[in-house]
């Protein structure tokens, strides 16, 4: 007995199994990121709210190497889920993309290398610390903690240029957490100069970046973005091509053309290709108006025109001369 006939994955099937995977990575990814929201719901594990959650992975404190590997997993799984969603998912977003994917994998390398001691709540190893006599890891979780907060912050601010003027629910999302960051950040800086209130402001931030990653999400994942992004939005009004009336070329269709970035970033997203995709249907040619030929007004009847010259040379001084018959 023959086997059945295998037929080839649709490209919106495999666009489709794409953003079920970037979703399933990354909805656990923030699962296992927020680990510090069960740290409130038990008393008595974070000592002061000047503690860092940084500080509750260090060896040998409860849950330290269940908080490690949360960091190090969630890491790994935002990772894959904006590698399955694509650089291109995105017209012009993969600067903002890539700034993602060095926030999560900061994250990740800060879960693998913890602190060596508390700084925020120990005295003698913030200046054991200062002057560098603790171990490596420290050092390298701060780098990792740093590269952390800068990476998702660029792709902020990318993201909030990039989409700035649309109306959609990321372009909204974008403007309002670059708001709240601005407000934000110069109180985390005050936090963390005073070794004051500091794991308050870090949870500030960390849900922030939640909203970030969602939304980051959402619009590399939407179907709908291939007709209209909020980058590429149009008002109502229809446009009218150069030598076109109104009525030949309608109104203005939400759907990019076949050579706009939008266009090729969806073929790119569909088929998996990272070439330029080529159109099979060419656009339909433009239909130029007839212009009609001006005539140039008659020349000026001879006589009258000898007259006049005639009298412009008297008064000049100058003998009057004939002028030519113009072509």
């Amino acid at each position: 007995m023959s086997a059945p006939p295998r037929f080839p994955a649709q490209p919106g099937s495999r666009r489709a199994a794409r953003r079920a995977a970037a979703w399933i990575f990354g909805i656990a990814g923030l699962l296992a990121y927020n680990w510090w929201v069960l740290v409130l719901l038990r008393p008595g594990l974070m000592r002061s709210p000047s503690e860092l959650f940084s500080n509750l992975e260090v060896t040998g404190q409860p849950f330290a190497a269940g908080m490690q590997h949360a960091d190090l997993l969630s890491g790994l799984l935002l990772a894959g889920a904006f590698l399955t969603a694509g650089s291109r998912s995105v017209p012009d977003g993969w600067r903002d993309w890539l700034g993602m994917t060095v926030f999560a994998a900061s994250g990740a390398l800060g879960g693998l290398c913890p602190e060596a001691c508390a700084d925020e709540i120990s005295a003698r190893c913030r200046t054991m610390e200062w002057s560098f006599q603790l171990p490596v890891q420290q050092y390298v979780h701060i780098v990792a903690g740093i590269l952390e907060f800068g990476g998702i912050t660029v792709a902020l601010v990318l993201a909030f240029r990039r989409t700035r003027g649309g109306q959609g629910i990321a372009a909204r999302a974008y403007r309002d957490m670059a708001i709240a960051a601005v407000a934000a950040y110069p109180l985390l800086g005050a936090a963390y100069m005073l070794n004051s209130l500091g794991g308050v402001m870090e949870a500030v931030f960390f849900t922030g970046f939640t909203v970030i990653v969602l939304t980051q999400l959402y619009e590399r994942t939407s179907p709908g973005r291939c007709r209209r992004p909020d980058s590429e939005a149009l008002p109502g009004a229809s446009r009218t091509p150069p030598g076109t009336s109104a009525t030949q070329s309608g109104p203005v269709s939400r759907a990019p053309s076949a050579s706009s970035p939008t266009a090729t970033a969806c073929a790119t997203a569909a088929t998996g290709d990272s070439r330029r995709p080529t159109s099979s249907t060419s656009s339909p040619p433009v239909t130029r108006r007839k212009v009609r030929a001006t005539r140039h007004p008659r020349s000026v009847p001879l006589p009258i025109a000898t007259a006049v010259l005639a009298v412009q040379r008297r008064v000049n001084g100058r003998p009057a001369v004939s002028p030519t018959t113009p072509p």
